[in-house]
């Protein structure tokens, strides 16, 4: 009985959870979602990527035979912004242990007209049916304890980025002081970001949450001595296990600045340090 009564005080916390209402998709029909985009996971003026790519991992989630995103590829086309959008879908193959299909999300310019914001190309499978067997020369990112780490309301990490950033509220992001230089003003110079993250309502992770995971740190480009809005041109998340319960930990390194792009390489740990995503993105950096 206790065990059943927390089983459902769990599932009706994550229904409770910021993030499911916030990338719930309606279907309108086949294929065919509609959502609100909400301000509450904006960075400076847009919508959060990460996000972006959750509410299409959601609605191709529905779309496909299969639940969890395996590796989904994201082009970002135009910036997007709260309100109403669409989402349209498409299964390109369906088969026994994977599927594919490919999402757009859309919304309106002033007068009416569809404008395309994102487009992703995803397999989706059963992480649940994969082999327990890991062979791996990767390890857990360094990071101090939990309270030997900053947030947005405490120390350093507390220094504004121009502009609003009202995703900070939906997030439990303590940063590791050795890569907060950019805050106090002295970037390190390096390229690297790494954090416990969670979500602020103390939701656990799922695979979904994975695909905000990787793109919820401060840029590396802050580290690199940049400030500002730095873009997603391209974002591929690979999913490799389902989290365990707790929070997580996330590493993000960037070696090469050149051109005005940067790459982000993301890896992300759960509490029982199992490798569980990975991603690259190239991004704009604003320079001078």
């Amino acid at each position: 009985m206790a065990e059943a009564a927390s089983l459902r005080a769990v599932r009706a916390r994550i229904g409770d959870s910021e993030f499911d209402r916030d990338t719930a998709v309606t279907r309108r029909e086949p294929g065919v979602y509609d959502i609100d985009l909400s301000a509450g996971w904006t960075i400076i003026n847009a919508v959060n990527g990460g996000y972006l790519l959750a509410v299409l991992g959601r609605a191709l989630a529905d779309a496909l035979p299969h639940p969890d995103p395996f590796t989904i590829s994201a082009h970002y086309l135009t910036a997007s912004h709260p309100g109403p959008a669409v989402v349209r879908t498409d299964a390109v193959r369906t088969g026994r242990t994977l599927s594919t299909g490919q999402a757009s999300l859309f919304q309106y310019d002033e007068e009416g007209r569809e404008v395309e914001r994102i487009r992703v190309l995803a397999s989706y499978g059963d992480l649940d049916g994969l082999p327990d067997d890991v062979r791996t020369t990767a390890k857990p990112p360094a990071i101090p304890p939990v309270d030997q780490c900053f947030g947005a309301s405490d120390g350093p990490a507390s220094t504004p980025v121009p502009g609003s950033s009202a995703i900070t509220g939906r997030l439990m992001l303590k940063m590791d002081p050795a890569t907060l230089g950019w805050a106090l003003g002295s970037p390190s110079g390096k390229g690297e970001m790494r954090a416990w993250f969670g979500l602020a309502d103390g939701r656990d992770a799922d695979p979904l949450s994975l695909l905000l995971a990787v793109d919820a740190l401060p840029p590396t480009a802050f580290e690199l001595g940049l400030s500002g809005w730095v873009p997603t041109v391209e974002l591929t998340v690979h999913v490799r296990a389902r989290p365990a319960p707790g929070p997580l930990r996330v590493a993000v390194t960037t070696r090469n600045l050149a051109g005005g792009f940067l790459e982000e390489d993301a890896e992300v740990w759960d509490s029982a340090d199992r490798l569980v995503a990975q991603s690259r993105q190239l991004a704009r950096a604003r320079l001078g």
